[in-house]
């Protein structure tokens, strides 16, 4: 008995050291100020996002963070707040705020495949209301110098996209593995840069970047993407991970070089 209740309690704080993520210690010690907020959207629709602020003697600029279709993670949150230690104010909001049971967010769902699956039945017009909301917020904050870009990760790259076509005063957008525009509506009032990232085994979005390149060519925009070769979709993501395939880690500190030096500019 002695025995097993050895093996069990070996086992049990071995799951529990491979299953905590490395986004915790980041997350609980973070000297930087971070905080959830509440957004009032009207027609009784609230939107909950996470904010991180740089520490800086001066105003910053804002970056709207757009997470995956698995909603507002901790991983997500940890993004935000490199970003912030880099100098960036940044605003995550959870576009599945209220759609959880009993009208929670993300951390609500019973799993992450629920938050797919919740993730998949939001209608567009909706989901740029809460984005519009977000950007609104963050702009006003007393630490924003105003300038804002946004950024997003698979779902929340294609709604990048979006988000820099109806909001063309961005300066900049940054779309990680989402899937791209189609035809010219969906590119016809983007102003700012986009800046691409994908990884080189990820054949479902890669075969959106052609269509994506010519459309903007032909509006004379500006869409700059970069392929990392072997790496697979969610690269950002798997590649900080304890067992990150080399491609997909390779890939992960090769686009945030990349990123941070186009968010300086």
């Amino acid at each position: 008995m002695k025995h097993a209740l050895l093996l069990l309690l070996t086992l049990s704080l071995g799951c529990a050291t491979a299953t905590t993520p490395t986004t915790d210690s980041r997350l609980e010690n973070t000297p930087r100020h971070d905080e959830w907020v509440r957004i009032d959207r009207g027609s009784g629709r609230t939107l909950h996002a996470y904010v991180t602020y740089p520490e800086s003697a001066t105003k910053a600029p804002a970056v709207l963070l757009i997470h995956e279709n698995r909603g507002l993670t901790d991983w997500v949150r940890t993004v935000a707040d490199k970003l912030s230690e880099n100098g960036y104010l940044v605003i995550a909001p959870d576009m599945l705020s209220g759609m959880a049971p009993g009208g929670g967010r993300t951390s609500d769902f019973a799993s992450q495949d629920a938050a797919r699956e919740a993730i998949s039945k939001l209608d567009t017009p909706a989901v740029m209301a809460d984005l519009q909301a977000a950007a609104d917020y963050v702009v006003a904050l007393p630490a924003s110098n105003g300038k804002l870009s946004v950024a997003g990760f698979c779902w929340g790259g294609a709604r990048a996209w979006q988000f820099a076509n109806a909001r063309p005063a961005v300066t900049a957008a940054y779309v990680f593995y989402g899937t791209g525009p189609n035809d010219r509506a969906g590119v016809a009032n983007i102003e700012a840069p986009v800046y691409g990232f994908y990884g080189g085994a990820d054949a479902r979005v890669n075969e959106t970047i052609p269509k994506s390149r010519e459309l903007m060519q032909a509006e004379g925009e500006t869409f700059d993407p970069v392929i990392y070769e072997g790496a697979g979709h969610a690269f950002m993501r798997l590649g900080e991970e304890p067992g990150a395939s080399e491609a997909n880690r390779r890939a992960y500190t090769e686009a945030w070089e990349r990123w941070l030096a186009l968010l300086r500019r």
